[in-house]
């Protein structure tokens, strides 16, 4: 049975799971990315919403050079490697920096530029075994999961302190490749897939504590899940990795509901990350083979097959994992001393730049 995940136990390439840690997605040297970022290629976009966006692509691939975190524009049109080298595990923070995987722990880079600005959480701070996912939740916390203990761990999210191991070491069973991507949802609690019992089980997002298998094992025809998002319909989509499908299910009682993007559907090959677009599309990493990766786009309400937003090749994506849009950044505006006191700015993520480049700084204003 093929089976491709996050972390893969087995992957099409045959590199088996921690062997002893082929599949980290750290680099072993770290060399910071440069600071200033090339001219935006700004091509026609499909829609509005898509017009200052950036679709930033944790590319991993196993002993391969090339990890890192691409950026794309709103058209897919490549802008550079933003981070190099890194793992393929990514969130953006509430002080819009990124927060990315490196050497086994979690480092902080500028949001505009890419610059490192330091270790965020040590490698094995807090009983770190080997991170796999981070994630920021409600309450601000950096939620990152273990791949080697099999739990998920919980930080502050303004110091990287160690809080407390939020789902317990082993929990409802998730072994082997667990736990992949998880989510916060509607409702507040966390949803994790479970590659190795191919079910999402949910926790309490308050306490940590098991609530239920929402979706049972392989229900719909699930098999070796790792990507999972909500919906704007309030469903949960979800990759299944071995089948080369999307599943939707109820996102209140975890039934069912459809194949929402069917087998293959526009080459669909293993899908792994996925995530709704500020056009309200479905984006997925395909990420079957380094030859094919691609991140394809498909329907929002229908799950139709758009196109391949980035094809094959594009500025060098050889495995796709997680995604993650950024529309709009908070800057913190420095005007002259003429024009009154700093204040903090909304604006569209690709002005950004500018705006750095003329004395602002990443991030709403201190005194805000």
């Amino acid at each position: 049975m093929r089976h491709i995940a996050l972390w893969p136990a087995h992957s099409r390439w045959t590199i088996p799971f921690l062997t002893p840690f082929l599949l980290n997605c750290d680099s072993s040297t770290p060399v910071d990315a440069p600071a200033a970022a090339p001219e935006v290629l700004r091509a026609q976009v499909s829609s509005v919403e898509l017009r200052d966006a950036a679709l930033f692509v944790g590319n991993l691939v196993p002993g391969s050079p090339g990890n890192g975190v691409l950026r794309y524009d709103g058209a897919g049109a490549f802008i550079d490697m933003f981070i190099a080298p890194a793992g393929c595990c990514m969130t953006f923070g509430p002080d819009e920096n990124l927060y990315a995987l490196r050497q086994m722990g979690v480092h902080r880079f500028n949001g505009v530029t890419g610059e490192h600005l330091g270790v965020f959480v040590p490698r094995g701070h807090g009983g770190l075994g080997a991170p796999l996912v981070p994630v920021f939740g409600p309450d601000g916390n950096l939620y990152l999961g273990d791949r080697i203990n099999h739990g998920i761990r919980r930080y502050d999210g303004r110091t990287g302190a160690f809080i407390d191991e939020f789902v317990p070491a082993g929990s409802q069973g998730m072994g082997q490749g667990d736990p992949q991507l998880f989510v916060f949802g509607p409702d507040g609690h966390l949803y994790v897939a479970s590659v190795a019992t191919h079910r999402i089980l949910r926790y309490d997002g308050t306490t940590g504590e098991f609530i239920d298998a929402f979706v049972q094992a392989g229900a719909g025809g699930l098999d070796a899940p790792s990507g999972l998002t909500f919906g704007r319909d309030g469903n949960l989509y979800v990759g299944s990795t071995t089948t080369d499908r999307i599943i939707r299910y109820n996102g209140v009682t975890g039934e069912f509901i459809d194949d929402f993007v069917p087998e293959g559907s526009g080459g669909l090959d293993v899908p792994v990350g996925l995530i709704f677009g500020p056009d309200g599309n479905l984006y997925v990493a395909s990420a079957g083979s380094p030859a094919g990766a691609s991140v394809l786009r498909y329907n929002g309400s229908t799950g139709a097959f758009i196109d391949a937003f980035v094809p094959p090749g594009r500025g060098g994506i050889t495995g796709p994992r997680m995604l993650e849009f950024k529309t709009k950044i908070s800057m913190c505006h420095r005007p002259t001393a003429s024009s009154g006191p700093a204040r903090t700015i909304r604006i569209g993520y690709l002005s950004a730049r500018d705006h750095v480049d003329h004395g602002d700084t990443v991030g709403p204003c201190p005194e805000d």
